[in-house]
């Protein structure tokens, strides 16, 4: 039996136990996002300073963003006053191998452009200068035309070729400006393919540029019929998730059509969402929930406090409502270029376990990071959640998009920072681009060649001309090379 005493003196240690317990865990959880400003013109650089120590990939490598970096409040409030530009400070905290963190001032503006929202008339062109021509002139080849854009409501097409603006001949010194009208019209040139030069025509076409223009991800889906082999061709965008269902549905109308061989185009593909490259992967090879898609790899910080998150596996539906249409195949064929990055690659690697993928085209981007939207919400580790917009600092509508981890696939395979090398080499010619979805087009033409054993002399003939013009770059509407995680994450500090 305890005495009144002794139970006295047991309840006041366990009393002082709570209470030590609770101030620790309080000083734990203020360390959370390490030091607070002294003043209050900060509050942009403390933003993107606590989220990058929290979230960011390379932390530890960036000794500004060290949780000791700073003796107190008032020396971390110094540095933060020191580069009162947010674009120079978000700059001075990235690391040197970082090549695809970016950022916005307005929240909303670089969400949309996530989404493949923007303002666009639906151009995606080639600005080149031709290597045969001895002026500075450059010339715009379009390699693609956004449907229901103005530009292809005017006829415009893969293949055109513009030398003017306005009547100005294009140049290094006009380029910019004359492209960042919202209106502008265009100078057709011809194309003198034997010596690989640009005729000047009377022929223009004005376009305009839409606000708030959606682009559609899923650009053609059609069956071929080649000597009786049905192979579905796909020339997929990018990866969107308010399109999911719609990108479901072509799969059903594969598997209606008999498709047994599946060529998916994704040489212009920049990336998007992680979770619909799982879907689609789950698409193309099957839909058993057991089988590992990737396992996400974040700085020490996260890898333990998310460690039930770390995992994605294949699916076997859409949404909760919507089965998955499968092709269960053992091989997929992908057409690829340097600007097929992020969630694009993600996908070749999350499959290249359990099926065969030859890719025909060119290396990849060899972008292996992911990135979350991270914006003024503290309560939330700064981030972005819809049904929180009234939670952000109205005075601070600044948004980053910083890469937080890395994607492995089912057997611990992460490494494509180089790119993905394709099986069959095929250089893209501006002078010879092809029309997306027919069988001659040179990339669509090897891979058809691969899968049915039949060689293509119209394809033979362009991969043997090489190219010759430099690309000086190539203009997306909107253009991101990016692999966003966007599966709820827990918002629990440690």
């Amino acid at each position: 039996m305890i005495c009144p005493l002794q139970h006295l003196f047991n309840q006041g240690k366990t009393l002082l136990f709570l209470f030590l317990t609770l101030v620790l865990a309080s000083c734990s959880e203020d360390d959370d996002f390490g030091f607070e400003p002294t003043t209050d013109d900060v509050n942009v650089q403390d933003f993107m300073w606590q989220a990058m120590n929290f979230w960011y990939f390379w932390q530890q490598d960036v000794p500004d963003l060290a949780d000791d970096a700073f003796a107190d409040n008032q020396e971390y409030t110094a540095f933060l006053q020191a580069t009162p530009n947010p674009d120079n400070f978000i700059r001075s905290l990235l690391f040197t191998e970082d090549r695809f963190t970016f950022w916005n001032e307005d929240f909303e503006e670089l969400l949309n452009s996530l989404s493949g929202i923007s303002k666009s008339n639906g151009l995606q062109f080639f600005i080149v200068d031709l290597t045969n021509d001895t002026s500075n002139d450059l010339f715009l080849f379009i390699r693609n035309v956004v449907p229901g854009s103005d530009a292809a409501l005017n006829g415009v097409q893969r293949g055109d070729v513009f030398y003017a603006i306005d009547g100005q001949q294009l140049t290094s010194e006009n380029i910019n400006t004359l492209l960042d009208q919202d209106t502008y019209t265009l100078s057709f040139g011809e194309l003198d393919v034997n010596n690989r030069l640009v005729n000047p025509t009377a022929a223009t076409v004005t376009l305009t540029k839409e606000e708030n223009f959606q682009e559609p991800p899923i650009r053609l889906a059609t069956t071929l019929d080649i000597n009786g082999q049905k192979i579905g061709y796909l020339m997929y965008q990018r990866f969107n998730r308010n399109f999911n269902e719609a990108l479901n549905d072509v799969f059903g109308q594969f598997i209606a059509n008999g498709v047994t061989d599946l060529v998916l185009d994704m040489r212009y593909n920049p990336g998007g969402s992680v979770d619909t490259s799982r879907l689609l992967a789950s698409m193309i090879y099957g839909t058993n929930t057991n089988d590992l898609y990737i396992r996400q790899r974040w700085n020490d910080k996260q890898q333990d406090r998310l460690s039930g998150q770390l995992e994605d596996f294949f699916a076997d539906r859409v949404s909760s409502e919507v089965l998955l249409n499968s092709l269960e195949l053992n091989r997929v064929f992908v057409l690829t270029t340097n600007r097929t990055a992020s969630a694009s690659e993600l996908l070749i690697n999350g499959l290249d376990p359990y099926i065969q993928v030859i890719q025909v085209g060119a290396t990849s981007r060899g972008k292996n990071e992911f990135s979350i939207s991270l914006v003024d919400d503290p309560d939330n580790n700064y981030q972005y959640n819809s049904s929180r917009e009234n939670r952000i600092d109205p005075e601070n509508r600044w948004i980053i998009q910083p890469l937080v981890g890395r994607n492995e696939n089912s057997v611990g395979f992460l490494d494509y920072t180089n790119g993905f090398s394709p099986d069959f080499e095929v250089a893209e010619d501006v002078f010879n681009l092809g029309t997306f979805g027919d069988p001659n087009e040179p990339l669509l033409a090897k891979a058809i060649e691969e899968i049915t054993g039949v060689s293509s002399k119209s394809g033979l003939r362009a991969r043997e001309l090489p190219p010759q013009a430099h690309t000086i770059l190539g203009y997306d509407t909107p253009a991101r090379e990016l692999m966003i995680l966007d599966k709820p994450l827990s918002s629990n500090n440690p």
